[in-house]
This record gives structure tokens, C-alpha cells and sequence, in this order.
């Protein structure tokens, strides 16, 4: 039985996770770098320790200043954000209210900080439906390790395989699957491959459709993997 559904921020609740794609190679190129943007794609929910020697490696530069780059990185992508609209993801707040409705449980595992990740909630108006807020700063390890969702899980005081995980990139699949819990994938930017695919219960177009593994509590053991555009995820 789910017991609680756990989501990702960026990309999953909130449609930020483009402004990432826009901003990582303009500050990597004020430093003098230059990256494609399938390169950065690859970054998407990428946590620490991971995400300094990922970056060196892909610019092949072992003497990348890692936070000199990520700190220019979030000035330039905040003050570009104050002059444009940033949406909630499709389905987000009617989710939201369906699972606070029903009292199940509703927990944030990102790999944002709490203070951009506790602004941005109360910012979009999404901040009082959650029961619990975890951010990979808090663990020992972030995304795509597990550390994040196992401890999302025992802050509810819930097993993972009684939590159902909704991402949308594959560093964040990694580490739901990883911890055990069922993973379900609202593209943003990409379609699993397959290697994702095979970590995935299920492929969902939005946010709306997580109401058909919980609207009656039904037990989603992870034995048949489904996508409801029809098309099966893995054989």
C-alpha cells in the first residue's frame, strides 16, 4: 500500500528546471568553458560530492573552481527569474490537494537547498502541503545516490517500498530506485531510456495521473510496469 508519495522539486513540481539547462553553460562559459546542452543535461538533480568532479570531468579541467562557477550560476539564474513568469508544473496543486485530502503523506526530497527550496514552495503557494521537506545538503550524499529519499522516508517514519517517488530526470530516478521506493517518471526535458525505463513503475504524462495508483489505495507491488500513454514500459 503507498502510504506516501514523495516528489522532486525542479522539473517535477516546479518548471525550473529549463532556466538550469539555460544558465549552466553561460556561467561554465564565463569561466571559460564551453559545454553542449545534452552535457547539461546530464547535471539535472546531480548532488554532492558528485556534481564537483562530474563538472571538472566534463570540461575535462581537474582545477575547475566548482563553486565559483555554481555561485555565478545561481546569481545570473535569480536575477533572470525575477523578470519572467515561472509556472507550476501541470497538475501540481490539484495532486496536491487530492493527497492531502486523502491523508497520505506528502514529503519534497530535493537536491535544492532549504532556504530556495522553503522560498520557492511559499512562493508558488505549495508550501502547506507538505508534511516534510528534505534537501540533499541535509545527507551525507545527494542525488543520484539514495541518501536523500531514504531519509525523506524515515522523517515520514515509513518503509520506501510504502513510498511512491514522482521524478523527472534520471539522477533523481537513481536514487528513488535505489532506496527502494516505487518510481514514477513525469518527463521534463527527456524520456527514459532504457536503462531508466527498467527502474521506473510507471511513466505518467503529469502530475494529474498519480491519482490512478492511489485513488483506492491499491497495492502497486512493482510486479507489472505500466505508462498510461499505453505503451509499455519495459517487456
Amino acid at each position: 500500500m503507498i502510504k506516501a508519495v514523495i516528489f522532486d522539486m525542479d522539473g517535477t513540481l516546479l518548471d525550473t528546471e529549463k532556466y538550469y539547462i539555460m544558465f549552466w553553460p553561460k556561467a561554465l562559459e564565463h569561466f571559460g568553458y564551453k559545454v553542449t546542452r545534452e552535457q547539461v543535461l546530464t547535471l539535472r538533480s546531480l548532488g554532492r560530492p558528485y556534481a564537483p568532479e562530474y563538472l571538472k570531468k566534463m570540461v575535462n579541467d581537474p582545477n575547475l573552481d566548482y563553486e565559483a562557477v555554481r555561485s555565478y550560476r545561481r546569481k545570473i539564474m535569480e536575477e533572470y527569474l525575477k523578470t519572467v513568469k515561472v509556472d507550476i508544473k501541470p497538475g501540481a496543486v490539484e495532486i496536491l490537494t487530492y493527497l492531502k485530502d486523502k491523508n497520505i503523506h506528502r514529503a519534497v526530497a530535493t537536491a535544492s537547498d532549504l532556504e530556495r527550496t522553503t522560498r520557492y514552495l511559499k512562493q508558488f503557494g505549495l508550501y502547506e502541503y507538505f508534511d516534510k521537506i528534505v534537501c540533499a545538503p541535509m545527507v551525507e550524499h545527494g542525488k543520484p545516490a539514495p541518501d536523500v529519499y531514504e531519509y525523506a522516508c524515515s522523517q515520514i517514519g515509513l518503509a520506501p517500498e510504502e513510498c511512491m517517488a514522482v521524478e523527472d530526470s534520471p539522477n533523481g530516478i537513481k536514487s528513488a530506485c535505489a532506496a527502494g521506493c516505487k518510481v514514477v517518471m513525469v518527463p521534463d526535458l527527456t524520456q527514459p531510456d532504457e536503462e531508466i525505463k527498467d527502474m521506473l513503475y510507471a511513466c505518467v504524462p503529469t502530475l494529474t495521473d498519480l491519482k490512478q495508483f492511489i485513488l483506492v489505495g491499491e497495492d502497486i507491488s512493482g510486479e507489472q510496469q505500466i505508462c498510461l500513454s499505453g505503451s509499455a514500459i519495459s517487456d
